[in-house]
């Protein structure tokens, strides 16, 4: 066999660290920008996904709450295509023009919710906004 140096062994163990740095990283980021929404803590997000009003984007889900528990709410959604339970926290932001609370989620709100889409096909929030009451005759987005 032959005899490896110090500084060998050294290079070799560096090099290997680096590797794993920036492999993790880049899993770090690909699941940073899986999940992100781009709206957390942000009051008002209603422009986003303009066109797209009752449609799921990504794990976004927008309609008319139909119920609500302690842990979620249930979206019938504008465009007609069913209904999605959506899962949120203590923590989840509900925003509107002042920031709400979960006592603001009843039924027959109009809400846009970001968050991620989970294997059983159900959101868990990042945030929730209440949209305003359409006027009559206004065109939908």
């Amino acid at each position: 066999m032959k005899n490896i140096s110090k500084w060998q062994k050294g290079m070799v163990i560096a090099i290997v660290l680096i590797l794993a740095a920036f492999y993790g990283g880049m899993i770090y980021g690909q699941n940073k920008a899986s999940t992100a929404t781009g709206i957390q803590n942000t009051p008002n997000f209603m422009g986003r996904g303009a066109g797209n009003r009752g449609t799921r984007v990504g794990g976004g889900v927008s309609g008319n709450i139909v119920s609500k528990d302690a842990t979620s709410i249930t979206v019938q959604l504008h465009d007609g295509s069913g209904s999605r339970i959506v899962f949120y926290t203590g923590e989840t932001p509900i925003l509107k023009s002042v920031v709400g609370s979960v006592q603001d989620l009843t039924a027959g709100e109009s809400v846009t919710v970001m968050g991620t889409t989970n294997s059983d096909g159900s959101t868990s929030a990042q945030s929730i906004q209440i949209r305003p009451a359409q006027a009559p005759g206004a065109p939908k987005n």
